[in-house]
């Protein structure tokens, strides 16, 4: 690809791949005589209101997000907030660990691998914390049983999820988004009959909370998480209170006619209304990873009616139009168009992995798969079917649009749940339903948490790396603590999975995967990354190079000599797997394993890079 985003391998089918900022590829695609793209909506089309967590359609800024479930009769928004986790700042250290790693290294010396891994347990430290759910926005439309019309659909060019439906001859509309700039998640609900907006309006939490609703038609929500993190079934409440957060819900409504009532304190009650605005404003007591909840001194009361007051003194228009700057203001930067090619993305073949009640033969109209009416699918243009049918039909029509669809739905996700000031994006990015989610929620350094900031530079996110950046500075403190007491090594480390407090320690478990002291390294990586993509000196010199020169600093101190004379990593795993050992059990700590040896070749190669720069 040369530098104007256009590929030299152009072959004679005419396919090709263009990525640049949207104005400029206008511009060459006129200049050069090439014929004009067809606009291609990039929407994330649903069939029906969600039925699972996984079909609601995300919003965020960053650090607010919702999953927007987009029901009729009840609709539902779930929230998160990027602070809400249990726990506090831990001790991540085990005076321990130095003789058992001493004990380990002598039994991986020996071949050993299987009583390695068993003694190797006893490196583990704490759990991981784990990330909470804020809460839930709860409407209810009471006599919207009957409707007709169904559309929901996530507009990646708007960051908006918009849900229309007829009830009658009423046609009513919902659009939802989460404001950055002003750090509010924003509903609109509308109907094209005067007086047609009728509901009731409530908040709830699975956390421990209180809510009390004002006659500025506010319900304030306050509460803590846990204290530490809830095991098994056990009810968060049951721990004592750790995060303190508060969420406030504030209702406008227009219309001459519209009334509010309160019902038991507890939620609104609409009727009659024209339109109604919803801002959802929310805040913590979060004040750092280093700073106990019990120790903050941020009201998060006080910081969530600051943020709805500087909120509701604008229009809902205003609030768009902001929200919409911003957010196009990196989303617009780059545009990805694909022709259809001669030959077939696929390569002729089929897809492999398709619903276990379709048969590779069959014909996309006899589908059945869950929420989908598929009996219209060929009647609709790409615009109007819904997003899982497409994936379906792709076998049989490669539609070069639904890559371009995925490829910027990438780049919103990211957008959505990581902005500069937000924190990390967890493994979930910041949507989670759940108290005791599978994994905590928790970044994961062993792959996934890399993962996650993949796109950001070749896609044109860079200062969506920020809170990456941001975290791995916070691992390094307590980092050169885990390394000094566990390993008496220089400089810092992290293992497989950390937190909201930026845990360095190796998790409480199965070494196969809890002990995995790359993980601090695997994202130094990314530090040289970001120089090499920018060119940012300054980037380099004032937080690249500290952090990683004692990523450095701790491999020096890890490799030790091995038995030929050369340095290894001993104990050392591959993340998540196991072997089979020379006496046939399974084992998983052996040394020098590939994947630590990549790393840290990386790891001295960019120190060494950075030193002559």
């Amino acid at each position: 690809m040369d530098g104007d985003g256009r590929s030299d391998d152009c072959d004679a089918g005419g396919e090709w791949i263009w990525v640049r900022r949207p104005q400029e590829a206008e511009a060459a695609a006129a200049a050069a005589g090439w014929p004009a793209e067809e606009a291609r909506p990039l929407k994330v089309v649903f069939a029906a209101p969600a039925r699972y967590f996984t079909d609601a359609a995300p919003i965020g800024n960053g650090r607010l997000g919702a999953l927007v479930w987009g029901g009729v009769t009840s609709e539902k928004l779930q929230l998160n907030h990027d602070t809400l986790w249990t726990g506090g700042p831990g001790n991540y250290t085990n005076p321990q660990a130095p003789t058992v790693l001493s004990e380990v290294r002598s039994l991986v010396d020996k071949g050993l691998y299987p009583e390695a891994t068993a003694v190797a347990y006893g490196l583990s430290g704490d759990e991981t914390q784990s990330y909470q759910p804020l809460g839930d926005i709860d409407l209810a439309f009471g006599e919207h049983i009957k409707y007709t019309n169904y559309k929901r659909y996530l507009d990646l060019e708007s960051a908006t999820v918009n849900v229309t439906y007829s009830v009658g001859e009423v046609l009513y509309s919902r659009e939802h988004f989460s404001s950055n700039p002003h750090q509010v998640i924003a509903t609109k609900i509308s109907a094209n009959k005067p007086g047609a907006v009728s509901c009731t309006v409530s908040l709830a939490t699975p956390l421990d909370h209180r809510i009390r609703v004002t006659d500025a038609n506010e319900i304030i929500m306050e509460g803590s998480c846990p204290g530490e993190k809830p095991a098994g079934d056990d009810n968060a409440s049951d721990h004592p209170p750790g995060m303190k957060f508060c969420a406030i819900l504030y209702l406008l409504t227009s219309g001459a006619n519209g009334q509010v009532q309160v019902l038991n304190d507890k939620m609104l009650k609409l009727d009659g209304a024209d339109s109604a605005v919803l801002l959802l404003a929310a805040a913590t007591s979060f004040e750092g990873p280093f700073v106990k909840p019990s120790e903050s001194t941020l009201d998060p009361v006080t910081s969530a009616f600051t943020t709805l007051n500087m909120a509701r003194s604008m229009s809902y228009a205003q609030l768009k139009a902001y929200h919409m700057d911003d957010y196009q203001s990196l989303f617009q930067r780059v545009s990805l168009q694909l022709s259809r090619g001669s030959n077939g993305v696929l390569g002729g073949s089929t897809l492999a992995h398709l619903p276990e009640n379709i048969s590779q033969d069959a014909e996309v109209s006899d589908c059945t798969v869950p929420m989908v009416d598929c009996s219209r699918l060929n009647e609709l243009n790409n615009s109007e079917k819904p997003t899982v049918d497409r994936i379906i039909s792709f076998r049989h029509d490669e539609d070069p649009s639904l890559v371009e669809l995925l490829f910027q739905f990438g780049r919103y996700l990211l957008i959505s749940c990581s902005r500069p000031g937000t924190q990390v994006s967890n493994l979930q990015g910041i949507w989670n339903n759940e108290t005791n989610a599978p994994w905590g929620t928790a970044p994961h350094p062993n792959i996934n948490l890399q993962m996650n900031y993949w796109p950001s530079l070749p896609c044109n996110l860079s200062e969506c790396q920020d809170p990456l950046f941001d975290f791995i500075g916070s691992l390094s403190v307590n980092g050169a603590k885990t390394a000094k007491v566990n390993y008496g090594a220089n400089g810092w480390v992290s293992h497989q999975v950390t937190d909201l407090w930026a845990k360095t320690s190796p998790d409480a478990g199965d070494p196969s995967w809890a002990l995995w002291p790359m993980g601090g390294p695997w994202l130094a990586t990314h530090l040289w990354e970001h120089y090499s993509f920018t060119m940012d000196r300054e980037f380099l010199e004032r937080t690249a190079y500290p952090l990683l020169e004692g990523s450095a600093s701790f491999l020096l101190s890890w490799l030790i000599e091995g038995q030929d004379g050369y340095l290894e990593t001993n104990p050392s795993t591959s993340p998540e797997h196991y072997f089979i050992a020379p006496d046939g059990m399974k084992a998983s700590v052996s040394y020098s394993t590939t994947m630590d040896m990549s790393i840290i070749r990386e790891v001295f190669s960019a120190v060494l890079l950075s030193a002559d720069i």
